[in-house]
């Protein structure tokens, strides 16, 4: 896929370090966030050009890597902000509450939202399983290349919440050298993913067959023309011996549509909350929890649960949510998977329309899991 990150020459470099530490970034793994950047532009301001205006909605998530901006409400309250002095995204509210003007020459990383919060959350949810699977003792030969599924381009086109199945249903063959797996043109039955070996795709050109790359171990490949529903686009021939793991085309739709998991409305869990046992869970990351949350709500970031859910309680109904309800979904599947009573809060990307002014969230306070409950912490 194109790069889209086009850095001005003349402008200071940006520092590779900083982009992988900013929130929620710095909670995916080094290759979802290099898939994320391939979606992403660096932008470059000069003093005085404007970011973005109060009520714009631009459905981006923006990152000061350098300079100064100033922020300025309706009512003509500023604030300056200055490059690292904070890894949030900049003012994110929708629509912008806030005019932001550059002070100084600035650059500014622009990432969509969706696109981060769909990588984000397959990241997050890969961190759960692979802290489940390291637990396996059975599965000790076969954790490498299970992880390398759970970040290779095929995890990126399945449902987060099915990725846990994704084992379950994968089949395994040796090929040989000079094996031909896909032939261009044809119409695909399947994809594969290379557990060992090493293999070459060609595409028929003008010029006849043509070399395009070579492929190894952990990379998928023919799931494109599975989603897409196409003929294949080029033909892969094994360069080596070698395994491969492969998704019939049937079990690849399944897990690509997202399960059901049960919902409640936000009146419904504050309801709840008041009245025990319901726990909301905030399953952001500890940064985006500080900055505001619901009532009551304790915080067990998604890419943490497989550690943290021992300290939940069978009996207890849990509801999860985030700012978009993909992260909480995906949380509240896994959790029923392991037999807690948990729901996702239904729409729960309202409650952050207005950003901290929203009244429900809270600011300034937090809590923590005791005996299953939601107990004010220290």
């Amino acid at each position: 896929m194109d790069n889209l990150l086009q850095p001005n020459q003349a402008s200071t470099p940006v520092d590779p370090a900083l982009i992988h530490s900013l929130v929620p970034l710095k909670d995916m793994s080094k290759a979802h966030v290099n898939e994320l950047l391939e979606f992403a532009q660096t932008e470059y301001l000069y003093q005085g050009q404007t970011l973005f205006n109060r009520g714009a909605i631009d459905n981006c998530h923006l990152y000061l890597l350098y300079g100064d901006l100033l922020l300025e409400s309706e009512c003509g309250v500023q604030q300056v902000i200055k490059g690292r002095s904070s890894l949030l995204p900049i003012a994110h509210c929708k629509p912008r509450q806030q005019q932001a003007t550059a002070l100084t020459d600035c650059a500014v990383l622009r990432i969509e939202s969706n696109t981060l919060d769909k990588l984000l959350t397959w990241s997050q949810v890969a961190d759960y399983l692979h802290s489940i699977i390291a637990r396996d003792r059975d599965l000790d030969e076969d954790v490498q290349w299970m992880m390398q599924v759970l970040h290779s381009n095929l995890f990126f086109k399945v449902s987060p919440l099915n990725v846990d199945e994704v084992f379950s249903q994968m089949e395994s063959t040796v090929v040989d050298t000079g094996e031909v797996i896909l032939r261009q043109g044809e119409l695909g039955d399947r994809c594969y993913f290379i557990k060992e070996g090493v293999a070459h795709v060609t595409r028929q050109g003008e010029t006849g067959n043509e070399f395009v790359a070579e492929i190894h171990q952990g990379r998928c490949f023919g799931e494109d023309a599975l989603v897409n529903d196409a003929p294949r686009n080029a033909t892969v021939t094994m360069a080596t011996d070698g395994v491969l793991m492969y998704l019939r085309k049937q079990e690849f739709y399944r897990l690509i549509k997202a399960p059901d998991v049960p919902t409640v409305p936000l009146s419904q869990a504050i309801e709840y909350v008041n009245d025990l046992p319901q726990v909301l869970v905030d399953v952001r990351s500890d940064e985006e929890y500080a900055v505001g949350h619901l009532h009551q709500a304790v915080n067990i970031p998604l890419h943490l649960l497989g550690i943290k859910s021992r300290l939940l309680r069978i009996g207890v109904e849990y509801i999860c949510y985030c700012d978009t309800g993909r992260r909480s979904q995906a949380a509240t599947h896994l959790l029923r998977e392991q037999g807690f009573m948990v729901k996702a809060l239904a729409n729960c990307e309202q409650v952050f329309e207005g950003c901290k002014d929203s009244p429900e969230l809270e600011v300034g306070s937090n809590y923590v899991l005791r005996e299953g409950y939601s107990k004010p912490g220290h």
